[in-house]
C-alpha cells in the first residue's frame, strides 16, 4: 500500500473512531471511553469485547455496522456489572463463549425507549455478522451450525425479532433438535433479562448444555475439555479471541510493569537534581553552524513544495473560537442603531437601521512540541526538524502561540549523578539516576520568524543522548500553564519508550516507563493539558490516549502535515 492510500485509510479510521467514541460516551456518560482502530478503550486500557458480533474491521465493514457495534459496546458498559460477570464467567472455552454472547445480548435488550435509531443499528450489526458467519462456510460443520443456531435462537428470543431469513431453513433442523433441551433456559433468559445475577443462572445452564452437546458429538472426547476448546476457537475464532490484541499498522511501543515504582511508598524518586539543567538549545551550537543548518533546511522546504498558507487556514479553523470584535452597522436585522432613527423619518422604506455584533476568530491556544532527543532519534533529525518547523510556521500564521522543546540527558549512563550514587555505596532503588537536560528551541513569546534559526539546533547530532520522558512531560505542561492560554496542547514526538541505562539498571527496566504513564494519566484526569503522542515509526498508544504514527522515511509532504494537523486540531471532551 502506498503512502497516500495509507494516509487516506488512517484518516477514514480516525473519523470513524471519533464518531463511534462520541456515540459510546453519549450512551454511557463515561468520558474516558474512546475508540482506536475499531477497538474500545477506557483511557489507556483496551476494553475487551468478547461477543463475536462486536468484533469489526474498520476497512471492510460499513458505517452502519461500525455504529451498531459501538452502540452494542456502549450498552454492555452501561448495563453489565463487570466484577459480577468476571466472578460468574466459566473457565471452559465453549461455556465462556456462549456465556459472553448471552450477556451481550441481554445488555442490548436494555435499550431505553425512544431510541429507534440505536435499535436499528443493533439489529443491522447482528444480521450483518450472521450473514458473514454463514458465508465464511463455518455453518457447514456440525460445531459451527450448532453455535450459530444457539446465537440465532437466543437473539430472537431476547430481542423479539425473527431469526435471519437467509439462514432460517438452514438452522431449522438444528433448532428443532435443541430447543426442547434448552427451552427452559431460553424462557428464563427473557424473563430475567433485567436482573444480571438471575439471568446468569439460566445463561450458565444453557452454556453448560451447549458445551455438553459438543463433547457428546466430538469423536474421542475425554474427561478434559481440550477438544471443546479447540472447537470453540475453530468455530468462532474469526470473530472472537480472548487473548490477541487488535492488529496495528505500526509496531506498538514496548511497555511493562515496574515493581519498584509500584512498591515505593514515596512514589517516583529522583536521586539528585544537582546536575539537571534547562537551557536554550541555540546556546549549545555555534551561530555559524546554526546559519548553515537554516540554509540547508530552507532548501529542503523549497523542494517539498508545501502550501503553508493552506495548512495555516486549516489550523486556524480548528483551533480558533469566535470573539466579539466591535459592531457591524447598516444591517437589516439585529439591534436598532439609534444614530439612524432620523434616516427612518426621512426614508420610511429604509431597512438598514440595525447593528450586529461583529465576531472575529481568535485562537486562545498554545501548542507545544516536546521532542525526544534520545540517541535513537538522531537518524530522524532532519525530517523531524522539517516537520516541526513547517507546523510551527503554520501555527504562527494561524495566530496560535507555539513552543518547541526538547529533552535529553547531559551524559550517557548516569554521568555525575551515578558517580555520586556509587560513591555513597549504591543505596537500593535510587530512582532516576542521570542528569536531565531540558532544551528550549522556541518559547511561546517569540514568533517563528525570530526563532527560525534556533529551531535548527535540532540538527546537532551530539545533543541526542538518553530520555527521561515523564519529567519532561511535567516540565512542558508547566510551561504551557504559564502561557495563560485557555487551551493547551502538548505534542510529544518520540520513537520509543523512556530509556536511561543507569536508571533502568539501578531500579528496574520499566521504572521510567511507568512514571510516564502516571504523569499522562494525571493530566488526562485534570484535563488541564491535552497530551498527544506523535510516534516516529511507532504506535505510542500504551502511553498516550490520542496518538498518530508517522513514517519519516517518506517525504514530509502536505498529506503528512494534514495528518498531524488533524491530530492537533481535533476537538476532544
Amino acid at each position: 500500500m502506498n503512502a497516500a492510500a495509507l494516509a487516506q485509510r488512517l484518516r477514514r479510521r480516525q473519523r470513524q473512531d471519533e464518531l463511534s467514541g462520541a456515540a459510546v460516551r453519549a450512551l454511557t456518560g463515561d468520558a474516558a471511553l474512546h475508540f482506536r482502530d475499531g477497538q474500545l478503550w477506557r483511557a489507556l486500557r483496551p476494553v475487551p469485547q468478547h461477543a463475536p458480533h462486536l468484533r469489526t474491521d474498520p476497512d471492510t465493514d460499513t458505517a452502519a455496522c461500525l455504529r451498531g457495534a459501538a452502540d452494542g459496546a456502549a450498552l454492555r458498559q452501561a448495563h453489565s456489572d463487570a466484577a459480577l460477570h468476571r466472578r460468574l464467567c466459566p473457565a471452559d472455552a465453549v461455556e465462556r463463549l456462549v456465556f459472553e454472547l448471552l450477556e451481550q445480548l441481554r445488555c442490548e435488550t436494555r435499550l431505553p425507549r425512544g431510541m429507534a435509531g440505536v435499535e436499528a443499528n443493533l439489529r443491522h450489526r447482528f444480521r450483518a455478522w450472521s450473514r458473514a458467519f454463514h458465508r465464511s462456510g463455518l455453518t457447514e460443520g456440525h460445531l459451527g451450525i450448532l453455535l450459530y443456531t444457539v446465537a440465532q435462537v437466543a437473539w430472537s428470543r431476547l430481542s423479539g425479532e425473527p431469526v435471519l431469513e437467509d439462514t432460517e431453513d438452514l438452522i431449522e433442523a438444528t433448532r428443532a433438535a435443541i430447543v426442547p433441551m434448552l427451552g427452559t433456559q431460553l424462557a428464563g433468559l427473557r424473563a430475567q433479562r433485567h436482573d444480571q445475577a438471575a439471568y446468569a443462572v439460566h445463561a450458565l445452564a444453557l452454556a453448560r448444555a451447549v458445551a455438553q452437546m459438543i463433547r457428546t458429538e466430538a469423536p474421542g472426547a475425554g474427561e478434559d475439555d481440550d477438544y471443546a476448546a479447540s472447537a470453540a476457537r475453530a468455530g468462532f475464532a474469526l470473530w472472537l479471541d480472548f487473548d490477541e490484541p487488535p492488529a496495528e499498522d505500526f509496531a506498538l511501543a514496548d511497555s511493562g510493569h515496574s515493581r519498584v515504582l509500584a512498591d515505593a511508598t514515596d512514589g517516583y524518586r529522583i536521586y539528585t537534581t544537582r546536575y539537571d539543567r534547562e537551557v536554550r538549545a541555540a546556546t549549545l551550537v555555534r551561530r555559524a553552524l546554526l546559519d548553515e543548518y537554516r540554509t540547508r533546511l530552507d532548501a529542503r522546504i523549497a523542494r517539498a513544495g508545501v502550501n503553508i498558507a493552506r495548512l495555516a487556514r486549516r489550523l486556524r479553523a480548528a483551533l480558533s473560537q469566535p470573539r466579539v470584535d466591535g459592531w457591524s452597522f447598516g444591517e437589516e436585522s439585529g439591534r436598532i442603531d439609534g444614530r439612524r432613527l432620523a434616516q427612518l423619518v426621512s426614508s420610511p422604506a429604509e431597512r438598514r437601521l440595525f447593528r450586529q455584533e461583529a465576531h472575529k476568530a481568535h485562537a486562545d491556544c498554545v501548542v507545544g512540541f516536546l521532542i525526544d532527543c534520545s540517541g535513537s532519534m538522531k537518524a530522524q533529525a532532519e525530517p523531524l526538524t522539517l516537520l516541526v518547523d513547517l507546523l510551527t510556521r503554520a501555527l504562527d500564521q494561524a495566530g496560535v502561540a507555539t513552543e518547541v522543546l526538547g529533552f535529553t540527558t547531559n551524559a550517557w549512563n548516569g554521568g555525575r549523578a551515578r558517580s555520586d550514587w556509587l560513591a555513597r555505596g549504591r543505596p537500593q532503588h535510587p530512582g532516576r539516576l542521570n542528569e536531565t537536560c531540558h532544551m528550549v528551541f522556541k518559547d511561546a513569546q517569540r514568533s517563528w520568524r525570530r526563532a527560525r534559526t534556533d529551531i535548527t539546533a535540532l540538527l546537532k547530532a551530539d545533543l541526542f543522548r538518553e530520555g527521561v520522558d515523564g519529567e519532561a512531560v511535567e516540565w512542558a505542561c508547566a510551561r504551557l500553564h504559564a502561557s495563560g492560554k485557555a487551551r493547551r496542547i502538548l505534542v510529544v514526538v518520540s520513537d520509543g519508550s523512556p530509556m536511561d541505562t543507569a536508571t533502568g539498571q539501578a531500579n528496574d527496566a520499566c521504572y521510567l516507563d511507568n512514571h510516564l504513564k502516571a504523569v499522562v494519566a494525571r493530566h488526562e484526569a485534570l484535563r488541564d493539558v491535552e497530551i498527544l503522542g506523535l510516534g516516529v515509526g511507532l504506535d505510542l498508544s500504551p502511553y498516550y490516549r490520542h496518538t498518530l504514527a508517522l513514517d519519516l522515511s517518506q517525504p514530509v509532504d502536505m498529506a503528512m502535515l494534514d495528518e498531524v494537523a488533524g491530530l492537533v486540531g481535533a476537538r476532544r471532551r
